[in-house]
């Protein structure tokens, strides 16, 4: 069903020219509106002060319940999977080349008819070596339906990290989404500065890259949190705005573990558009009982789990075990996606639809009353119609000189960076 704010007319028109060229081919017949990440941050952007939810898809599940309160929401949203949670190495059976088909899939079983970016997150590059085969596998995932990318080179020096940047990106199609990161995400420790991020930015731009989101490490983690610690709301607005001239969006790392409050001021007080959301909605998924900060709720270090939600009693005790067997804890539960996800699809239908609407539930709350999300999704079929393009073209233009950011001058920049990077360590996104 088409939602009452956007005409038969306008979406049929959407589909046919929002639609990138790799999704297009993938998926000729569809009537999901699969779109370029770009359309989902110039839609914040003009509606403003407001973020969509990222959802990481770890379970199908939670793919079904964020798709399913967008449509309510009216909200323009994304769809990611980490490298880390879905790439060659992964510990969910989501992954980077199945996800487009799975959303695909649910839109068009569900008659999901808002815009959704399918995000692939985090795609990491931890030494110089990794650069080489990279450069396959990004086509491989543009290949599989991916429409929006994030090249996450903050584990290495800040010259490292945009000399990794510029050698990946003429593999990224100039229509998708793009994000950069500077820091790893490790709480309070090796917070980003404004110096980091206007180096990595300006390195960019005097390349004609143009990102539409940049992360920071400001304040916040990953996983499952033991306080409400968390997102530095006047690090990020601080460093947004020293990025002002360059027209870079925020994306947000780390959200679960932040009460609505802080969300909310960072939806209205920076200029974040993009609020990545895993943790909490595996859990939630799971019927697993988080607070408002999306954290799960322990009891004598053990998860609290309703009897009434999430997967069924006895396969939760059967996860239990495995987890025991295996020696996880905590923020490692994650880890019984991928040996667990047949399992759960193996459950009786009202287990299953009551998985999803867990997610449903909670996401719904965010786009509506945090995130300030509500009817974006008009606002992106609308620039599409206005554009008459799956591409909206680059929001920023060329401000620095080639000829300033050479390697050597890169090089030899680099040096004046006053940073703290923060303790080493497995830091995994």
């Amino acid at each position: 069903m088409i939602h009452s704010k956007i005409t038969a007319s306008d979406f049929e028109k959407a589909l046919d020219i929002g639609r990138p060229p790799n999704v297009k081919t993938l998926f000729p017949h569809s009537k999901a509106l699969l779109v370029s990440g770009k359309y989902i941050d110039l839609a914040m952007l003009r509606k403003g002060n407001c973020m969509t939810i990222a959802a990481n898809g770890r379970n199908a599940f939670v793919i079904r319940g964020a798709l399913a309160a967008a449509q309510r929401a009216n909200a323009a949203i994304i769809i990611e999977i980490a490298r880390s949670e879905g790439g060659t190495g992964a510990y969910c059976a989501v992954n980077l080349w199945n996800i487009a088909r799975q959303t695909d899939a649910f839109m068009n079983e569900l008659g999901i008819t808002i815009p959704v970016a399918i995000h692939a997150d985090h795609f990491g590059i931890k030494t110089p070596e990794d650069i080489d085969p990279a450069k396959t596998e990004i086509q491989s995932l543009f290949d599989a339906g991916i429409t929006s990318i994030a090249i996450d080179a903050s584990h290495m020096p800040d010259e490292q990290n945009l000399l990794a940047n510029l050698a990946l990106y003429p593999y990224i199609p100039d229509w998708a989404g793009l994000e950069t990161e500077v820091g790893e995400i490790k709480g309070k420790l090796g917070l980003s500065t404004a110096q980091e991020a206007c180096f990595l930015i300006q390195g960019l731009n005097a390349h004609n890259i143009f990102p539409n989101w940049i992360a920071l490490n400001n304040g916040t983690t990953h996983g499952i949190e033991a306080s409400d610690t968390g997102i530095n709301v006047e690090l990020t607005a601080q460093i947004h705005e020293a990025l002002s001239k360059y027209k870079v969006s925020g994306a947000q790392h780390g959200t679960s573990g932040n009460n609505s409050d802080r969300l909310r001021e960072i939806a209205s007080k920076t200029r974040t558009t993009k609020a990545n959301v895993a943790t909490a909605l595996q859990m939630i998924s799971w019927g697993v009982e988080v607070n408002d900060y999306g954290n799960a709720i322990l009891d004598k270090g053990q998860f609290i789990k309703h009897s009434d939600q999430g997967v069924s009693e006895t396969l939760w005790a059967e996860m239990q075990a495995f987890a025991q067997a295996n020696n996880l804890k905590g923020g490692d539960f994650k880890k019984l996606n991928l040996p667990f996800e047949s399992k759960f699809l193996a459950q009786p239908k009202d287990i299953r639809d009551r998985m999803a609407k867990g997610v449903e539930t909670f996401v719904f709350g965010l786009l509506t009353t945090v995130f300030n999300a509500t009817d974006t999704a008009p606002i992106v079929i609308d620039e599409i119609i206005k554009n008459n393009s799956h591409d909206p073209g680059f929001k920023a233009e060329k401000i620095e000189s080639e000829m300033d950011w050479t390697k050597e001058k890169i090089l030899e920049k680099a040096t004046d960076i006053n940073t703290d990077k923060g303790p080493k360590g497995n830091f995994d996104d």
